[in-house]
């Protein structure tokens, strides 16, 4: 069970990072898709600090022996994920990128060959 002091700082800890996230959104400087990512983490500690014992039970159910050996896994876990969507993010961005210096390349030429006609 987690203390009273630990769930009023983890809780103090979800306010901060949701005023983060929802100020970073209305500067536009994080589209709403990638924002997810970070509204996931901390809907999970959100859970985590509401529910008592919630974690203890799925260290049990996942056969952990030590909460701490959970907590890095998840950390991990957590990190990974968000690795893997980067790299999906800088795919996606690679190819819109390449997609565009076609067209401008496309542009340029079209334009010199318009001015060598005049």
């Amino acid at each position: 069970m987690m203390s009273l002091k630990l769930v009023i700082e983890s809780l103090i800890l979800i306010v901060i990072l949701t005023i983060t996230i929802l100020i970073i959104l209305k500067k536009g400087r994080i589209s709403v898709k990638y924002s997810l990512v970070w509204i996931f983490s901390i809907l999970i500690i959100l859970i985590a600090t509401l529910i008592p014992n919630f974690m203890q039970i799925i260290a049990n159910f996942l056969g952990f022996q030590t909460m701490s050996n959970m907590i890095f896994c998840l950390l991990i876990l957590l990190l990974l994920f968000i690795c893997m969507s980067l790299t999906i993010i800088v795919s996606g961005q690679k190819e819109k990128i390449k997609l565009l210096i076609q067209e401008v390349s496309m542009l340029k030429e079209r334009i010199e060959s318009d001015e060598s006609r005049k």
